[in-house]
């Protein structure tokens, strides 16, 4: 694995994973689905100051780099990538706009985060020219926007990875004490009750009803969308999707999951 922080020494044409390190085995399955893609895989590891709305949350984000390095060509990365801030926001760069999509849910609780993410995105995708990029479903609404973006580069969606008890795997998680890192499973056991329901009302109110018997979760939202619109789902709509956000202990936490609505025999 090559080690690069100069963009020019990047190979175009591969498949691509950008990060914010911290990795983890969901990152590492998002490397694996790029190696059966491409035979050249980048990741880059960026913690994007252009996302985090406030400082303090920036400088708690994880930064593990040895473990990054060991994980990355364990997992067949062929090129690591520790893009510099310079290179990769020139003096007299533009943030890009997320749109209205971007203002929404997550943007509506982290002001300014979606435009942080686009704007990494689109200069990333700049210098490193891929053929592909891979995305979690995890960060559902993320991976809806870059798939908005102009772009010749093909969006690959990738599977939540969960552990053994559902817990999406995220880099927050290091952060929860093991009474915090229970009550977290609330979040996937929604979900899941949620996905069995069959009519929209049920599937709503069993969610909410999981999330309100955990003491210690503060919910932002738990909604279910049409997931190409991020629009209220009705009973009919053939995508729908379970979205939550909320905090325990002052941790936020996302997840998601289809919904079969109507579907089940």
């Amino acid at each position: 694995m090559k080690i690069v922080t100069d963009a020019a020494e990047l190979v175009h044409g591969c498949a691509f994973v950008p990060t914010m390190g911290a990795l983890h085995s969901g990152h590492q399955s998002l490397f694996e689905i790029a190696a059966s893609h491409n035979e050249h895989v980048l990741a880059s590891i960026f913690v994007n100051p252009l996302q985090f709305e406030n400082a303090e949350d920036l400088e708690k984000y994880p930064r593990t780099p040895e473990k990054d390095i060991e994980m990355a060509e364990a997992a067949g990365v062929t090129h690591l990538w520790f893009p510099r801030y310079e290179e990769l926001y020139p003096e007299g760069f533009k943030i890009i706009s997320a749109g209205p999509l971007g203002d929404i849910y997550e943007g509506a609780s982290r002001p300014g985060h979606f435009d942080g993410v686009v704007t990494v995105v689109s200069r990333l995708f700049k210098l490193a020219q891929p053929q592909s990029a891979i995305f979690g479903e995890k960060d559902f609404q993320q991976l809806t926007l870059i798939r908005k973006l102009k772009s010749d580069v093909e969006i690959i969606a990738a599977p939540t990875i969960r552990e053994i008890d559902g817990l999406a795997l995220s880099s927050r998680n290091v952060r929860l004490d093991s009474a915090s890192r229970q009550a977290a499973t609330v979040i996937s056991r929604a979900l899941f009750a949620a996905s069995q329901e069959e009519s929209l009302l049920s599937a709503q109110t069993l969610m909410l009803q999981i999330l309100s018997d955990e003491a210690t979760f503060t919910c932002d939202y738990a909604e279910i969308i049409d997931e190409n619109e991020f629009t209220p789902a009705t009973q009919s709509t053939p995508h729908a999707r379970a979205i939550i956000a909320g905090w325990i202990n002052g941790i936020r936490l996302i997840d998601n999951m289809a919904m079969k609505l109507g579907v089940h025999s």
